[in-house]
């Protein structure tokens, strides 16, 4: 979790007695929960992402510079022919 995300940390008995409506808060603000047992975390419940929403944070990430690469850049530029184990016939 970024530490610019937003969540609230809420008590294992609240959240037994309410998740059902805990869970609609998270649909609808897209908002992380803590689940806390005797004062310390031991779940969270996060909102899922569409993916459209996925592909829109991957895209922004990149027009600001934040993405990087999965692979090296010796990987990234060599031939796909190569990776894939093709010969020229």
């Amino acid at each position: 979790m970024s530490m610019d995300e937003k969540y609230e940390i809420i008590p294992a008995g609240i959240f037994k007695q309410k998740c059902l409506a805990i869970i609609d808060s998270v649909a609808r603000t897209h908002k992380t929960i803590i689940i806390s047992k005797r004062g310390k975390p031991v779940a969270r419940m996060v909102p899922l992402e569409s993916e459209r929403e996925i592909e829109e944070r991957i895209l922004i990430a990149l027009r600001e510079g934040e993405g990087g690469m999965l692979v090296d850049e010796e990987t990234f530029l060599q031939p796909t022919s190569d990776i894939a184990g093709w010969t020229e016939a």
